[in-house]
């Protein structure tokens, strides 16, 4: 029986385990991969003591810090989390089980999709979800970005520096950070369409283009592209606990400011929740947050 078992390896997840560990918690970390969302992101400039790292860069030194800790670890995909009697036991999809008298869920959240014709198919032939990590591959070629947020800006600078082309298509005008939009805006290989929205993604064995739609005057157009990466938004990784938590509309775990939630013993933190601020410092400190507030359940709980 676990102390805690900690669901992600993102900030929130690997932060929970270092503080869990030194409040000498039995600990389990678990999760599918290390690093999170922030693995995927080539610059990170607003971390506290880093100039500037990359997302990657920054995830290892995570991962370094929990290793120096009496911490379990396992690369897994947690599937369900339930609650028996005075303790939870998280069900993973190899059939492994995991009992635990606290859980701090920190999973993070998923790319959200188009939703049109192609995406699917092409998933690894031409879409994609990450720049950073498939970013490369498409050297040299005409590729667009969907979306005008601050990923998808992040996504445009990356691109702009290897494709020979990047198309920026977004249904609204741009809400990313000014930084990255003004960044964006001054490369030569730019084209912007706002206002349009992506009708189709179409190829043979490959993405060959676009069909795009403008809102304003309903007619279409087929950009030639052969990467296309959708940068649309996230959505919670809320199902292994969605039918044992309270969940807000937007699918986010409802917290308490001290990761509490409905469910005692259980607590959430990092962007699986509705804490108003999506960033790795934010999520980093909801990850301590969760730990503390696991080792004070213990202490006050029946054994």
């Amino acid at each position: 029986m676990y102390d805690t078992v900690i669901i992600g390896m993102g900030p929130a997840g690997m932060t929970a385990a270092v503080y869990a560990a030194r409040k000498k918690m039995n600990t389990m970390l678990v999760g599918k991969e290390y690093g999170g969302q922030v693995a995927w992101t080539s610059e990170v400039e607003n971390y506290m003591g880093f100039q500037m790292i990359s997302g990657p860069g920054l995830m290892d030194k995570f991962e370094e810090q929990v290793k120096h800790y009496p911490v379990e670890r396992k690369q897994s995909e947690v599937i369900r989390v339930e609650k028996e009697s005075d303790h939870f036991v998280v069900r993973c999809k190899d059939g492994e089980e995991y009992r635990c008298r606290t859980v701090i869920y920190s999973a993070g959240k998923y790319p959200r999709r188009l939703n049109v014709p192609g995406e699917k198919k092409f998933t690894g032939q031409g879409v994609s979800y990450c720049a950073v990590c498939d970013g490369p591959f498409f050297e040299g070629k005409s590729v667009a970005v969907i979306g005008g947020g601050n990923s998808a800006l992040e996504a445009v600078i990356d691109m702009l520096k290897i494709a020979v082309h990047v198309y920026v298509v977004s249904i609204e005008d741009w809400s990313a950070d000014p930084v990255l939009a003004e960044r964006a805006l001054q490369a030569p290989n730019i084209t912007v369409l706002k206002g349009y929205q992506t009708l189709s993604i179409n190829g043979e064995r490959n993405v060959r283009s676009i069909t795009i739609r403008s809102l304003a005057s309903g007619a279409e157009k087929e950009l030639a592209v052969e990467g296309v990466f959708v940068e649309i938004g996230t959505m919670p990784s809320n199902a292994p606990v969605k039918e044992l938590v309270q969940i807000n509309k937007l699918g986010e775990i409802e917290v308490d400011c001290s990761c509490n939630t409905n469910v005692p013993g259980f607590f959430a933190a990092g962007d699986v929740t509705n804490i108003p601020e999506k960033q790795v410092i934010v999520a980093a400190g909801e990850g301590a947050k969760a730990a503390i507030g696991a080792y004070r359940h213990l202490l006050t709980s029946t054994p």
